[in-house]
Parts: structure tokens; sequence; C-alpha cells
């Protein structure tokens, strides 16, 4: 499938405001993955593709996790988390796209992972920083992103647990885990220099 009509498939699948985001984190995406080292282009598919999903109703995304080889345990957290890894399995099966670096780009662009990739990090810190993005930290967060990515992304999960927590809502342990392991890589860094 050619990547324009890749992003109609896309826009068709989303209100507006959410197109609009979208062409955001593909933008943004791109210019982080020039600045850090990124492929450029895997970051702007990933970028297009990473909210694929997002407003499928939650019985469709429960659907599919349940068919695919999705963890089960998914169901046990938020549904706006499911949307990454069910989109991820998504455009793999309907568009055939099979880079796996992509597909993790999605699958963990609301989580993080353990050991995430420049890829991974630069879609999911991309997600956080577009320019339509509104929320107290925000600012903060793309002041961060001008000289790292790990410290951004630190930034942007600990907002995501401080709001999950203020809602009284389950935190998906791999996005602690995430988080974590972001710090560990900063000091790694430091004590090697």
């Amino acid at each position: 499938m050619m990547f324009n009509e890749l992003m109609e498939a896309v826009r068709r699948e989303l209100p507006v405001k959410r197109w609009e985001h979208t062409l955001g984190v593909m933008q943004s995406a791109k210019e982080l993955a020039h600045k850090y080292g990124a492929d450029p282009d895997k970051a702007e598919l990933a970028g297009l593709l990473h909210d694929f999903c997002k407003y499928w109703p939650t019985e469709r995304q429960r659907l599919v996790i349940l068919e695919s080889e999705l963890p089960n345990e998914l169901l046990n957290y938020d549904k706006p988390l499911w949307h990454a890894p069910v989109g991820a399995y998504v455009v793999s099966q309907e568009f055939g796209i099979k880079d796996e670096d992509v597909l993790n780009a999605i699958r963990y662009h609301t989580s993080g992972r353990v050991g995430m990739t420049l890829l991974e990090k630069v879609v999911c810190l991309a997600d956080y920083i577009e320019p339509g993005r509104v929320y107290p930290e925000v600012e903060t967060i793309r002041l961060l992103a001008e000289t790292s990515l790990e410290k951004p992304l630190i930034a942007g999960f600990d907002s995501t647990i401080h709001y999950l927590l203020t809602k009284g809502e389950k935190i998906y342990p791999l996005t602690l885990l995430s988080r974590n392991a972001l710090i560990d890589e900063i000091r790694d860094r430091r004590m090697n220099r």
C-alpha cells in the first residue's frame, strides 16, 4: 500500500482532532528522528499508524486482544492503553506492515518498555510533545526534548503515572519498568564517561 493510501485509511478511522494530532506526531517523530539519528521514514510511518485503533469501540479492541497473541493481561488495565498493541497487530494484518521496528514503535508508544529502541523513544516522545498537545507538563517535556530523549520520556511517564493516580486508576507495570529503565540508562551513561 502506498503512503498516501495509508494516510487516507488512517484518516477515515479518526475524528478530525485526532487526525490533526496524528499529523503532529508524524512531523514531530520525523524531526526527532533527524535530531537523534533514528530512521525518519520509519518514524513518520509509525507516527502515522500509532493511533489507528484509538477510536475503535472497546469491545472491538477487546476481541482483537482475545483472538490474537496479545497478552490477555492488557484487559486488566486502563482501556486507552489497549489501542497501541491492538494497533500494531491490526496494521500488521490489514496493511502488511512487517517491519518490527515500526510495529514495536506503535506497540509501545503508550507504555514504553525496558530496552526501548531509538525509534520507540522517538515515536513515544513525539506523541507526548506534538504541537497540538496541551497539558500542564508539556512545555517542560518539550524543553527537555531539545537535549535528550530519555529525560523527557521520564517526565512524560511521570505525567501519565500522576494522571492515573489522581483518577484512581491502575498503573500498567510496563510503564513503571520503562521509566525506571530510562533512569538506569541515564545513570549508566554518566558512569561510563
